[in-house]
């Protein structure tokens, strides 16, 4: 393992892969996707940039990590929406009124991903960036799909599937739903972390986030 020289706290023992990732998770948390630099991931963890490059490829490696670590944390806030919200699959809300449970599961995943987005700014912004991934030498294509790991995205085709399956929402409107559902969620995230919208706080906004949710379900379950 090759430590920087003069640093009495290098990196000792040997999952120096998790480590750098742990370390990009830190600077992803602060800084969003662009403050994930594989040399400063590797000056904290406390060896040199040439060790670092034996675990990753290069910058969009470390990056693709740090993503994929937010997609599966942004899937847990959703799932534990669901459970708060006491509709969750094969609960006794849900057995007692399936339509209703799948409409409050609806927005429980739409909840939770704002939630997230709020409380995780930096996480939320690089679990959705857009990374250059390398290409394979002899295909001239990415080695891998940089939307590969959406688990947040298959959660809301379950719930959608669920509006139809329990007549709440009219086959005729699934298709393409996932687009317009995930398109007011993510565009109300935008606009709070990033844009006009962030001055709302406390009620205001969980007032905002509840009429966004109401008119999303409203539209996709209105009558032909």
């Amino acid at each position: 393992m090759e430590t920087i020289k003069g640093r009495k706290d290098g990196y000792h023992h040997g999952d120096l892969r998790n480590a750098l990732v742990g370390a990009a998770i830190d600077l992803a948390t602060a800084g969003g996707p662009e403050a994930v630099v594989l040399r400063e991931a590797a000056r904290r963890v406390g060896v040199s940039p040439t060790a670092a490059y034996r675990h990753f490829a290069g910058q969009g490696d470390l990056l693709f990590a740090v993503k994929s670590h937010g997609q599966d944390a942004l899937a847990v806030a959703m799932r534990a929406e669901i459970a708060a919200s006491g509709a969750a699959a094969g609960s006794a809300r849900a057995e007692a009124d399936p339509g209703a449970a799948a409409v409050e599961r609806t927005k429980a995943v739409g909840r939770g991903y704002l939630r997230f987005a709020f409380a995780e700014p930096g996480m939320f912004r690089t679990a959705f960036c857009r990374i250059a991934m390398p290409m394979d030498a002899e295909t001239g294509q990415p080695t891998r799909d940089d939307n590969d790991n959406f688990s947040s995205f298959d959660m809301l085709s379950t719930v959608l599937d669920d509006l139809v399956a329990t007549g709440r929402m009219s086959p005729r409107r699934r298709p393409g739903a996932e687009v317009a559902a995930w398109s007011g969620v993510h565009g109300l995230a935008i606009l709070v972390i990033d844009g006009p919208l962030a001055m709302l706080r406390g009620e205001a906004l969980a007032a905002s986030v509840e009429n966004v949710l109401e008119t999303l379900v409203q539209g996709l379950c209105a009558q032909d």
